[in-house]
């Protein structure tokens, strides 16, 4: 196994349907630039609130990939 050295970027996603979504939501369109993705970490989940309910989703998470 060889050694690799990693990058990592801070993305906001976001989704009126759910924290999964607003995650996919970042890493698809971080996928359409950025090669070799290879983790992500949430650090942190933020919630819209209208009239009682969750209107949207906001979710920051960390990706790293490998450099070339």
């Amino acid at each position: 196994m060889s050694n690799h050295v990693y990058k990592s970027l801070e993305l906001t996603g976001s989704s009126p349907v759910s924290i999964e979504e607003a995650v996919q939501t970042a890493i698809t369109k971080a996928h359409q630039t950025v090669r070799n993705i290879q983790w992500l970490t949430v650090t942190e989940t933020r919630g819209h609130v209208v009239d009682g309910k969750i209107a949207h989703w906001q979710v920051t998470l960390k990706i790293g990939f490998t450099l070339e």
